[in-house]
């Protein structure tokens, strides 16, 4: 199993790799970034991994969306940062440093620029995720899109938010912003892990101290308040369960993309889970 060692993950993962959830099957962790899980998604390389819901069209094939685990909600949605207050027209012919090509935040970040940006940005620049604000500070590039905690130390790297990608969407959608799915082989037992991950996340509500050591781990270098914020913004009941407004939400995100040509069309079949 391979997810990020971002707070969100830890905390809701915490309880099932550590054998707190009573008949969940074992697994193995490995800790990697989404860019990488990604690519580990269209290699088949692992058995389940947290990866952008951006990646579901070229992996459904091999691997199932599970209902439970995942990052979506509100008013979480992946910012455009600059070091100068600027009009999003601005960013047409710049450098834009990304965290993946096949993240959701790039996904969105794509319909958003298609509107707000005529002619387009001039080039965009994949960076891991920790070096895309360092980056904008320095004048490497001239805006950053960033991801997970970002939203809460941004200041801290003396940039200014010139767009909020869920805010755009929430706008245009009234929908739930998709982030990170938990994708499974269809071959394996789908309604246990679905309830493994369903049973790890509701542990680590009712017991949030049992992860913090794990979770300060692997964010050694984000502080325990920042920590808190992005757990509380992150793991919500769409991280325990998607229900209707998160399948609509993800229906919605691969539809649009599809229609704008920017990913290969997924049956809706596809994206539905045995028992529901």
């Amino acid at each position: 199993m391979a997810y990020s060692p971002c707070p969100n993950d830890t905390f809701t993962f915490h309880a099932w790799t550590h054998g707190l959830v009573p008949g969940a099957p074992g697994v193995e962790v490995r800790y990697a970034d989404i860019d990488i899980t990604n690519g580990l998604a269209e290699q088949g390389a692992l058995d389940i991994l947290k990866i952008s819901y951006a990646a579901l069209p070229w992996v459904l094939d091999e691997y199932a969306l599970l209902p439970c685990g995942g990052a979506l909600g509100r008013g979480c949605g992946p910012l455009v940062l600059t070091r100068d207050a600027a009009a999003p027209a601005d960013l047409a012919d710049r450098v834009v440093a990304v965290p993946s090509e096949r993240s959701t935040a790039y996904l969105l970040f794509r319909l958003w620029a298609a509107k707000a940006v005529p002619g387009g940005v001039g080039e965009i620049r994949v960076l891991p995720f920790h070096e895309i604000m360092p980056a904008v500070r320095d004048g490497v590039v001239d805006a950053g899109l960033v991801i997970h905690e970002a939203r809460f130390t941004f200041q801290e790297y003396g940039l200014t938010c010139l767009a909020d990608m869920g805010e755009a969407w929430e706008a245009d959608t009234g929908l739930p912003i998709p982030l990170g799915a938990i994708v499974a082989r269809r071959s394996l037992d789908l309604p246990a892990l679905a309830a493994a991950a369903r049973a790890s996340v509701e542990y680590a509500w009712a017991d949030p101290a049992a992860s913090r050591a794990y979770v300060q781990e692997h964010a050694q270098e984000m502080s325990a308040t920042v920590q808190e914020r992005h757990i509380g913004l992150y793991v919500n009941e769409f991280t325990r369960d998607l229900g209707e407004a998160g399948y609509a939400a993800v229906r919605g995100l691969l539809t649009r993309a599809a229609d704008e040509g920017l990913v290969p069309g997924v049956a809706p079949e596809l994206l539905a889970f045995p028992g529901r």
